[in-house]
């Protein structure tokens, strides 16, 4: 009764195979996050002359001293936290006031509106037209330019919609209505607090979003007191552009000053994606069922 079963040699070859196909994918995810990090933290000389490869040559704090230091920074974090919040607020708002009624088979024309959702996942504009359509309507070089435009996502939609439609009976509403509960009543008191992983999960997605985006902001903001934290990062990581006025340290203190332009790219970009680390784990419970729920029949 106690014997163990074997398996079968063909599963241990199969289980063998994908340990080492997920173990590559680990590693190679996980070296160039080891690599940034123990970059910010190492000698800058290190740095430089391309020493650091894995662990920390060294130790210095110059690269984050240098980050909190740099008043961009400060200015693009909180402008990153607005887009990512009042974005993701509004752009959740609009996917359920989307996705509930489409959801319901009793709407008329239901099909049609999908087929016109769908339709704008294959066919757009293109960017000309919509730049041209945003600066039409006023939005050229204004916050709005990065919420309103992406108001919502049609694949975020789907994902819900499923959701509501396999996770929520339609038994309930018939007896919500017997009790005279109305639609959006109904929404609200019944449908949300029983959507709590899809919500995390959408929620997660346009934040993603939202916190690293940077080429809307490219092109629809002139004006650097609107930019987002990952546009300052592009300057530094792309144009290796860093404005040493903005830096209340003596760069004679540095080594050189290629040094301190490095530790900064590094340690910016170990400080920009601090927030969406901290956010992870507190819907991680809910990730994997609300999308796995949601793309039942998507």
């Amino acid at each position: 009764m106690n014997a163990k079963v074997r398996e079968p040699m063909g599963d241990r070859w199969f289980n063998a195979i994908n340990l080492l196909v997920l173990g590559l994918f680990f590693l190679t995810v996980l070296y160039p996050l080891i690599f940034i990090i123990s970059s910010s933290i190492s000698d800058a000389d290190a740095v430089v002359s391309g020493r650091v490869w894995l662990w920390p040559v060294g130790f210095s704090l110059e690269g984050y001293k240098a980050v909190f230091e740099y008043h961009k920074v400060w200015v693009g974090f909180a402008n990153s936290l607005f887009y990512a919040s009042v974005g993701t607020l509004f752009n959740v708002a609009v996917t359920i006031l989307a996705a509930y009624p489409l959801s319901r088979k009793g709407l008329s024309g239901r099909n049609l509106i999908m087929f016109l959702f769908v339709f704008t996942m294959l066919f757009n504009g293109g960017l000309i037209p919509t730049y041209l359509l945003v600066k039409d309507i006023g939005l050229l070089n204004t916050r709005w330019a990065l919420i309103i435009p992406e108001a919502m996502s049609v694949f975020n939609m789907i994902v819900m919609r499923t959701y509501f439609q396999t996770s929520i009976p339609h038994e309930l509403l018939e007896a919500s209505q017997i009790d005279g509960c109305n639609d959006f009543r109904f929404l609200w008191k019944i449908v949300l607090p029983l959507s709590a992983p899809i919500l995390a999960v959408i929620t997660l997605f346009y934040a993603v979003e939202h916190w690293n985006e940077y080429f809307n902001a490219l092109i629809y903001l002139n004006d650097e007191r609107k930019y987002p934290l990952q546009l300052f990062l592009r300057q530094v990581l792309i144009q290796n552009s860093v404005d040493t006025t903005m830096l209340d340290l003596d760069i004679k203190q540095a080594k050189e000053m290629e040094g301190l332009k490095y530790l900064l790219k590094y340690g910016l970009i170990v400080v920009s994606s601090i927030p969406l680390i901290v956010a992870y784990p507190f819907v991680q419970k809910h990730f994997v069922k609300g999308l796995m729920i949601g793309s039942l029949k998507g």
